[in-house]
């Protein structure tokens, strides 16, 4: 699970997210409904998380997805 997060430390911070064990889950499965992919699929999500944060516009437009998601 969640086997791409330590590559997002700085998104998380951007989007003002801590993540803890608690809510690591919740966070996984946001990525994975953001991204359109069937959760526990990790490679998948990871592949289409890169794209959307090679674009400046898409990654802010995730983080705006990632704080509505996160509460």
């Amino acid at each position: 699970m969640s086997c791409y997060f330590r590559h997002l430390n700085t998104l998380f911070a951007e989007a003002g997210i801590q993540v803890t064990p608690a809510n690591r889950k919740e966070i996984d499965r946001a990525f994975h409904e953001i991204m359109g992919v069937a959760y526990k699929e990790c490679p998948a999500t990871w592949r289409k998380l890169k794209l959307e944060l090679a674009d400046e516009v898409k990654r802010k437009e995730l983080i705006i997805k990632l704080k509505k998601t996160i509460r």
